[in-house]
């Protein structure tokens, strides 16, 4: 079963273009005409109402394709108007010959101008394609902005315009696109942080490139389709004991934030622990054995106390409900002196940040706040390229990163960054990075590697979340997620 597709850079597919022009002997044309026939039927399944077309061109390939959309879309009796923006004299090659062969079926050019947007009943966003680089400015940023404000479903190619194909930062604006139909090779800026509220539905298409071509390159990343739970997607041996599956100690909950370890914790029994126990404050651990009794839940006020309880553990998740207290800190200190493999989240990555530690076998999961203090950065920096802020992660503090927010990434040192495009925005409030931790920690328990505990785990923790999101995303907490946690599991990493 395929588990993950490969991510590109706009660099790597435009060596997979010339590669297939080059050595597979696909002329351009073919391919530009094989990418404008894919959004024309695209379009057609999207909008199958819609008689009222128009396609907005640039003067690259980006263009041409459009042009190919415009043509088919002639032939086929639709009202159609291309806007062309950009001097027309520089197009050449074959967007070109794209231009030339719908001018001679009878079409026109506009230039830019409201009304003629106004009038569509679907718009094609063949504007600018991956090579953009600097902020859209004047006559193109105006396109943009009067694309997004016509209320119709846009269709764009290859990826809507404005977005950076690397990285998914908005370059001054974007199209908000209905669809984004892509080709040849998946652009990883489609796929992570702010490229998710443009995007709308991918679509993607090789364009019949063959698999020969592909081979030739090695992607950066690569995109979970599922969760890689490699074993644990197996139902368990009939003479299985809870000693078969690991024991995981949550450290955290100072005052006032018992909540988070009690999530960590429950989430951990949910996604297959055998044991789970909590270190907490010594006041908290009575509190939480009566609110969940399957926990063993110890006051751990002193290093030594904590000490006494690591014999027993497989792995140890710090940080829900931590806080950064003389106590939070000893209490770090405590598991920073010890092998054991380690899940670090909230509070620990801050106290981490202050004090920069490197080991091999742990899980970092920071949100892009965390991050940006993990990195002496900003936080619209991490955002701007999460991709070079988790690689950066990992390679600062060894072991894995995981990259939380929409599109999550997970780098280690040497590896393609996996993606997660799983979830939903229900899942911004508060406890859902405690019960990420717990659900890692819980597989890293169960035996997967630190690497593969944090793919599977950021797909598991996603995935329920679209399971909770069923009732709806407004109003959904931690534990509508916990809830699913156990049916996910058992579905083998397949998800809904």
């Amino acid at each position: 079963m395929i588990n993950a597709y490969p991510l590109y850079t706009a660099a790597q597919v435009r060596e997979l273009d010339r590669t297939a022009i080059e050595d597979a002997g696909i002329p351009g044309y073919t391919l530009m005409s094989r990418a404008g026939e894919v959004v024309w039927s695209c379009l057609r399944a999207e909008c199958p109402a819609a008689r009222t077309l128009v396609v907005v061109c640039g003067t690259g390939n980006n263009g041409g394709d459009g042009y190919v959309v415009a043509r088919l879309a002639l032939e086929a009796e639709y009202q159609v108007r291309v806007v062309q923006l950009g001097d027309a004299e520089s197009i050449k090659g074959d967007a070109l010959a794209a231009r030339r062969a719908y001018l001679a079926a009878g079409g026109a050019c506009d230039p830019f101008d409201d009304q003629v947007l106004a009038d569509a009943e679907v718009i094609v966003d063949a504007l600018l394609g991956t090579g953009l680089e600097r902020p859209l400015e004047r006559q193109w940023l105006a396109v943009v902005k009067a694309i997004n404000a016509v209320g119709v479903p846009v269709i764009a190619v290859d990826i809507p315009s404005g977005l950076h194909a690397d990285t998914g930062a908005v370059l001054g604006a974007a199209v908000r696109a209905t669809t984004t139909v892509t080709f040849i090779g998946r652009k990883q800026g489609l796929l992570t942080g702010a490229a998710a509220d443009f995007t709308g539905t991918i679509h993607f298409d090789d364009l019949r490139v063959p698999a020969s071509v592909h081979e030739r390159i090695t992607a950066d990343a690569r995109l979970l389709i599922s969760a890689p739970l490699g074993e644990l997607a197996f139902p368990r041996a009939r003479n299985a004991h809870k000693g078969d599956h690991g024991h995981v100690l949550v450290v955290g909950g100072d005052h006032g934030m018992l909540g988070a370890v009690r999530l960590a914790g429950e989430a951990a029994l949910r996604a297959g622990a055998g044991l789970v126990s909590l270190a907490t404050r010594p006041e908290h651990a009575a509190l939480l054995s009566a609110a969940c009794p399957e926990l063993m839940s110890h006051g751990a006020g002193t290093a030594q106390a904590l000490r006494a309880l690591l014999p027993r553990a497989t792995v140890v998740a710090v940080g829900p409900g931590l806080g950064q207290s003389r106590w939070a800190r000893e209490l770090l200190a405590v598991l920073l002196e010890t092998r054991l493999p380690l899940v670090v989240d909230a509070d620990a990555l801050n106290l981490l940040s202050c004090e920069p530690v490197q080991r091999d076998n742990w899980v970092l999961t920071p949100h892009p706040g965390e991050a940006a203090r993990l990195l002496k950065r900003t936080t619209s920096a991490i955002q701007a390229d999460r991709y070079t802020a988790v690689r950066a992660i990992a390679g600062n503090f060894g072991g894995v990163a995981v990259l939380k927010g929409a599109g999550s990434l997970v780098a280690s040192t040497g590896s393609p960054v996996a993606v997660c495009t799983a979830g939903n925005p229900g899942m911004g409030s508060g406890g859902m990075g405690d019960v990420l931790s717990g659900v890692i920690a819980s597989l890293m328990a169960q035996g997967l590697d630190h690497s593969q505990a944090a793919a599977a785990g950021v797909c598991v923790h996603a995935r329920a979340a679209d399971r909770a999101a069923v009732n709806g995303e407004r109003g959904m907490i931690a534990r509508d997620v916990i809830t699913e946690l156990r049916a996910e599991m058992n579905d083998g990493g397949e998800g809904v």
